[in-house]
């Protein structure tokens, strides 16, 4: 566009001049080898251009002609290289879609047409094709040769990092990852994997350092960074508790204020200000994290902040922090447990059913098997609890790829992800599926109709008293089950069955309780 109004600006540039020499009229006179010629000056500045003219002429021509050689030779090279950049397209596409032997077809053909010092593809195709072919051993010495070009530098170490990854050298992989961290802190790969070299070393300052070049590269959000500064302050401050109690401090608060609702962060720097007799500072740190999301460790450091209170003044606390979290499993968990400390049957009672309903769960039962082992010690009713326990899904535990563990720790002892341990229910036990969540009873299995033998048979069993041989009923609890099972055992396949083991500590039925229940339906549990 810039050059169309240049263009247009001298063109009327030139009609001006022309139209000013045609409105003054006026004669040149050159005498030239003893003649005189005589012209208008129009016509002089027309005989001016049309030289100028004829001389640009000639040494475009005289110019294309002395260029024609070199002018003809880059044609073909030019066109010599849209061929390579073709083969070369070809080959790329080829490698994408896992086709080895057109990718390598392809590598030669525009190896013969581009150099690879001209064109750095070509090595990684040439990889690339000595990986669909299987030869991994080639494949790896390309990317070694990679190393010596500062432009394939990375791309090699890329490649090498895969090739470890893919042998299970996890050392390999981590050391070309580091190098490659340490040229280009940007790249995402590589960033992770030094990441996790440090955390394993517990290396948390250069972890923290790294996380913030993350940061600044924008390699990952805020969000996502002051989460990773807050594990790894968390973890620097569970490193030095013992030997540097001030920079402990100092790290775990850091990690409170950037995730306040970090259970973890919070339970160690509550812990390491009421170390130093800050009492109060410590519980509103708990205090904001339990308001966040409750958590047994920080319900646990709360109640047991001051080492010389009552177990009253334990409960008043425990209630205290129920009265931020209301309506939530572990407020009244940690109520129970404070007031069982303090004696008081009643509330711990109330509370503990209370959690049960909120959340059915083992540690809830076992909870309120202690209260009712403290308050009447009564055993049956205590093992009724505890086999409500069994069967009830799992107490939340700190999860990482399949461990479990009591406590929190920074990294997957599997995979060494950072962050990788959460706090949830782990997988279910087989007998969740069998037991419902409410004891419901079984419809009645008759013994008119013949039944065929089965290999399997639920827990929970409800039957017909058999209408012939009926078994008597001792007054001992284990003979009695063994009878009953026995009873069952008939009236199902008509033969008898294996003699089931008896319970221990079955304190059994009295026969008042015996004559109340009804005849025909029974529970073998």
């Amino acid at each position: 566009m810039i050059r169309i109004l240049v263009f247009l600006a001298v063109v009327f540039a030139l009609g001006l001049g022309f139209a000013w020499l045609a409105d003054r009229p006026g004669e040149m006179l050159v005498t030239f080898n003893g003649y005189q010629y005589q012209v208008t000056l129009m016509v002089a500045a027309v005989a001016i251009v049309a030289v100028v003219a004829a001389v640009m002429i000639v040494w475009w021509l005289i110019k294309s002609l002395w260029n024609s050689p070199y002018t003809i030779s880059r044609y073909f090279r030019v066109r010599r290289r849209d061929r390579g950049y073709q083969a070369l397209s070809t080959g790329m596409i080829a490698a994408g879609a896992g086709d080895g032997a057109l990718a390598r077809k392809k590598t030669k053909e525009a190896a013969k047409l581009i150099s690879s010092d001209q064109e750095p593809l070509i090595n990684l195709l040439d990889a690339q094709a000595s990986l669909l072919e299987g030869d991994h051993k080639g494949a790896r010495e390309k990317f070694e040769r990679m190393l010596d070009d500062p432009e394939m530098r990375l791309l090699g170490l890329r490649g090498l990092y895969l090739e470890a990854e893919r042998l299970g050298d996890r050392n390999a992989a981590r050391h070309y990852a580091g190098r490659a961290a340490a040229v280009a802190p940007q790249l995402a790969w590589a960033a992770e994997s030094t990441l996790e070299e440090l955390t394993e070393r517990g290396d948390w300052d250069g972890a923290l350092k790294l996380v913030e070049a993350q940061k600044s590269t924008r390699q990952i959000e805020r969000d996502a960074a002051n989460r990773r500064r807050a594990v790894l302050l968390t973890a620097k401050a569970q490193a030095l508790v013992d030997s540097d109690p001030n920079a402990a401090r100092t790290a775990a608060l850091e990690a409170n204020k950037l995730a306040p609702d970090f259970a973890p962060a919070a339970v160690i720097a509550a812990d390491l200000v009421i170390r130093q007799n800050d009492v109060r500072k410590g519980s509103k740190i708990l205090e904001a994290a339990w308001k966040a999301e409750p958590h047994p460790d920080i319900a646990e450091l709360y109640t047991h902040a001051r080492p010389g209170d009552a177990v009253l003044d334990r409960l008043n606390r425990a209630k205290k922090l129920q009265e931020l979290k209301r309506n939530h499993p572990e407020s009244s968990m940690a109520v129970a447990r404070a007031a069982l400390n303090a004696q008081d049957f009643a509330t711990a009672r109330r509370e503990a059913e209370a959690a049960i309903r909120m959340d059915r769960r083992e540690g809830a039962y076992l909870l309120l098997a202690d209260i009712e082992e403290a308050e009447t010690g009564d055993q049956g009713k205590v093992r009724q609890l505890l086999s409500k326990a069994v069967r009830a899904p799992r107490d939340p535990a700190w999860v990482a790829d399949g461990v479990i563990s009591e406590r929190w720790a920074p990294v997957s002892p599997v995979t060494g992800k950072l962050d990788a341990f959460t706090w949830r229910a782990p997988m279910e036990r087989l007998g969740q599926l069998i037991d419902s969540d409410a004891d419901v009873a079984v419809p009645a299995i008759t013994a008119a109709p013949p039944v065929q033998p089965v290999a399997e048979k639920a827990i929970d069993i409800v039957a017909d008293a058999p209408a012939e041989k009926p078994a008597p009923v001792p007054s001992n609890g284990g003979e009695k089950q063994a009878s009953v099972a026995e009873a069952v055992s008939e009236a199902e396949i008509g033969e008898p069955g294996p003699e089931l083991p008896p319970l221990p500590d079955d304190p059994g039925v009295t026969p008042e309780e015996e004559a109340e229940k009804s005849p025909r339906r029974f529970r073998l549990f």
